[in-house]
């Protein structure tokens, strides 16, 4: 199979892009890396594509930001995909979105909207928080560490990027599936774990980010339902597959 990976430097996009490579499958990338502008179509053409992983997104915590990304870049890919008679469309979006949908999960939410209401067949893989965002949102101040309290049931980036591919590669399911981790930490926790394998001593502490996304991240608002898919490793497991 072509494989468009829209993101495919990210975090989850770089997993998914290698699985698939290991699998026989032809990645082409989609980002700007690649002449590619998802934002404003420029560059985008998926001519003999078969499927599109969607693992892109804003560094942003802004509803506004965030919906007018997810818009553009949905309706893109969408468009795009259409024209060119692709036959699966996969998104990456996170658990919670849709009955949190404040700051950054605002676009996600919107992303969620227009892809069901779209022509293109998909399926919507909804993820729990990674554990390499603990280390990725940690606010460094002096000697200070500081992370904003996120309730989660965090999952490993290699495990989602393979579920994205086996979704693709898969027959679409014009609705959503739910995947998470097997435990609960508080993402204050995951970051500290790896700085003590690493060897730092330095400890973050937990702030409550203000206003409604705050209050989601730290309710259980963004905790997967009964319905999720639980898969491994846990966080002892991915602490101990790699060398710090």
């Amino acid at each position: 199979m072509i494989i468009a990976i829209a993101g495919a430097t990210g975090v989850v996009g770089a997993q998914a892009s290698d699985y698939a490579t290991s699998q026989g499958h032809t990645v082409q990338p989609l980002s700007r890396s690649h002449n590619v502008d998802l934002q404003t179509g420029a560059g985008l053409d998926l001519t003999g594509v078969d499927a599109v992983i969607d693992c892109s997104g804003p560094n942003t915590i802004s509803a506004k930001q965030s919906k007018n990304f997810f818009a553009a870049v949905t309706n893109n890919l969408l468009s795009a995909a259409a024209a060119s008679g692709v036959q699966h469309f996969v998104p990456l979006s996170i658990v919670g979105a849709a009955t949190a949908p404040y700051g950054y999960y605002a676009g996600k939410a919107l992303q969620e909207e227009l892809v069901a209401a779209g022509s293109v067949p998909y399926t919507l893989v909804r993820a729990t928080q990674f554990f390499e965002f603990a280390e990725q949102k940690v606010i460094k101040l002096g000697s200070l560490r500081l992370m904003p309290t996120v309730k989660a049931q965090p999952i490993a980036a290699a495990t989602v990027g393979k579920f994205l591919v086996d979704a693709a590669i898969a027959e679409p399911i014009n609705s959503a599936v739910d995947i998470a981790g097997v435990e609960q930490h508080a993402m204050v926790d995951v970051f500290n774990q790896i700085q003590a394998r690493r060897g730092y001593t330095h400890k973050a502490k937990e702030f409550n980010l203000p206003g409604a996304f705050g209050r989601s991240l730290r309710d259980g608002s963004i905790l997967p339902g009964d319905d999720a898919q639980l898969l491994g490793p846990t966080l002892d497991q991915w602490l101990n597959e790699h060398s710090w």
